[in-house]
C-alpha cells in the first residue's frame, strides 16, 4: 500500500472507523430490541447517525493517535443501553446482544471486501474514486477484523465477557460484574504487556482470509 501522509490516512480512515464504530452499537441495540428490550430504540440509539454514538476520546481522539502511530487501531463509542431485565430470557440474550456488535463488524469486513473489488476495477477508468476506495476497502476490513477480535476478549466490559456469562454458570456472570470496574485498567495492562502482539496474528489471519475470498 502506498505512504500516505496525514490528511490522506485520515480522509480514508475515518469513514470505515465511524461505520465500524457506530454499526457495532447500533447492533447490540438492534438484538436487544430483537430479544424484547426497546430500550436502546426509544433513546433514539438505533439511528446510523455517528453523532449519537461518538464518545470523543473512543470514537476520535484515540483511533486517530493509533493509526497516525501506525499501532493497533481500536476505538469505542457510548455503549448502547440495555435493560437487562427486559430482555424475554435475560441470560441467553444478552449473549446474543454482545455477539451482534462482532458479527456486525464481520459482515462490515466482508462489506469492505466487496469495496475493494469496485475500487479495484475502477482504478484504469475513474482512478480519483478507485483509489481511495481501494484504500478504504483495505483499512475498512483490517478495522473491523481488530475491532471484533478486541471485543471478543472475555474482559469486561468488552462482549466476550458478555458471552461467556451467557453460556457459563451464574457464578461466572457475577464475577464478571465484579471485574468490571477494573475492565479498562486491566485491558489498558494487558495492552502494555503485549496483548496486542498476541492479537495481531489473529487479526492478520482473518483478515488475509478476506482478501483471498476477493481475490486480492
Amino acid at each position: 500500500m502506498q505512504e500516505l501522509d496525514t490528511i490522506q490516512l485520515l480522509i480514508v480512515l475515518v469513514p470505515p472507523l465511524l461505520l465500524a464504530i457506530t454499526l457495532h452499537e447500533v447492533a447490540h441495540g438492534w438484538m436487544a430490541l430483537r430479544c424484547g428490550d426497546p430500550t436502546a430504540q426509544s433513546l433514539g440509539r438505533l439511528s446510523l447517525n455517528p453523532l449519537r454514538h461518538i464518545d470523543p476520546i473512543g470514537t476520535v481522539l484515540v483511533p486517530a493517535l493509533l493509526a497516525i502511530a501506525g499501532g493497533f487501531i481500536f476505538g469505542w463509542a457510548k455503549p448502547v443501553p440495555v435493560n437487562y431485565h427486559r430482555l424475554r430470557q435475560p441470560k441467553r440474550d444478552m449473549a446474543f446482544v454482545a455477539l451482534a456488535g462482532p458479527g456486525a463488524n464481520l459482515i462490515m469486513a466482508l462489506g469492505w471486501g466487496l469495496a475493494m473489488v469496485i475500487g479495484y476495477h475502477l482504478q484504469a477508468s475513474m482512478a480519483w474514486v478507485g483509489e481511495p476506495l481501494l484504500l478504504m476497502g483495505n483499512y475498512g476490513i483490517h478495522i473491523n477484523v481488530m475491532l471484533g477480535v478486541l471485543n471478543l476478549l472475555p474482559i469486561p466490559p468488552l462482549d466476550g465477557s458478555r458471552v461467556l456469562a451467557g453460556v457459563l454458570p451464574n457464578r461466572v456472570g457475577e464475577a464478571m460484574a465484579r471485574m468490571e470496574p477494573y475492565g479498562l485498567i486491566i485491558l489498558v495492562a494487558l495492552m502494555a504487556l503485549g496483548l496486542f502482539n498476541v492479537l495481531m496474528p489473529v487479526v492478520n489471519s482473518i483478515r488475509h482470509f478476506i482478501m483471498t475470498l476477493f481475490f486480492f
